[in-house]
């Protein structure tokens, strides 16, 4: 039998209702599905390659694409947070300070992790041929597997208790 008391508690805080936060939901699990797909597809038949007439410019286009949908991403994602219900046991100083600290941290991850791929390495140039020269290991990849995931979660946790 399984328990769901704190799933219950949790919904009264969160209003899945919410228009905004169906909006943020779908569009948070929209984005890396899109980017998978498309990249996934370029590997496989080179198209966007042929179209832009270069595995480097059209990686530079799905980079741009990719950003332009995270920028959707947060905007939604701050509007979702806007209108749901806050936690008073949240609306405090620590917790700001501590939301804070989190998204710095996460930034640091997100910022070191693209400083150390460049934009091919960020927005996936090896589903177009463009391997980099070495495996990257240094800091943020010396610490964490996965930097640019984590400090992008990091950042939305962040945000969400600030």
């Amino acid at each position: 039998q399984v328990d769901v008391t704190a799933m219950a508690r949790l919904f009264g805080y969160v209003d899945v209702t919410d228009s905004g936060f169906v909006v943020a939901v779908l569009s948070i699990a929209f984005n890396p599905l899109f980017w998978n797909v498309v990249a996934r597809w370029e590997h496989k038949t080179r198209a966007l390659s042929r179209v832009f007439g270069s595995p480097r410019t059209a990686c530079y286009c799905l980079g741009a694409v990719i950003l332009m949908l995270n920028c959707v991403r947060s905007h939604c994602f701050t509007e979702a947070m806007k209108s749901q219900p806050k936690l008073e046991g949240l609306d405090c100083h620590w917790a700001y300070y501590l939301g804070l600290a989190i998204l710095a941290v996460g930034t640091l991850f997100v910022i070191s992790s693209f400083l150390a791929l460049g934009f091919i390495g960020t927005f996936l140039g090896d589903y177009f041929g463009i391997l980099m020269e070495a495996k990257v290991t240094s800091f943020p990849f010396s610490i964490l597997d996965n930097p640019m995931y984590w400090g992008s979660t990091a950042v939305y946790l962040g945000w969400s208790l600030m």
